[in-house]
């Protein structure tokens, strides 16, 4: 069965950080592609940061040097760091993910955390 389990969300100031994790079981982690998405009401769910497998980042404009995303193949898990935090940030995070493969793909969803940033 695979489980992807978000932590780390949680109120902060303006300006302040967080750290998120996503915690992967039941797939070969190391294969996979990891994404951060967020929702914030009444807005269609968008990608923040990606990582391959290879361990290649892509990042939203929006949070380009404000959030790092890294990941432990050890541990299976996927971080975003969040510096800079402003109240647009504030939405429920996922984390994502994503295996491409021979003529086969898969893609698994975390529950997602709530981020809020408000003074």
């Amino acid at each position: 069965q695979v489980q992807l389990v978000e932590s780390g969300g949680g109120l902060v100031q303006p300006g302040g950080s967080l750290r998120l994790s996503c915690a992967a079981s039941g797939i070969i982690f190391s294969l996979y592609a990891e994404g951060w998405y967020r929702q914030a009401p009444g807005k269609e769910r968008e990608l923040v940061a990606a990582i391959t497998s290879g361990g290649n980042t892509n990042y939203a404009d929006s949070v380009k040097g404000r959030f790092t995303i890294s990941r432990d193949n050890v541990k299976n898990t996927v971080y975003l760091q969040m510096n800079s935090l402003k109240p647009e940030d504030t939405a429920v995070y996922y984390c994502k993910a994503e295996y491409r493969g021979y003529g086969e793909s898969r893609d698994y969803w975390g529950q997602g955390t709530q981020v809020t940033v408000s003074s």
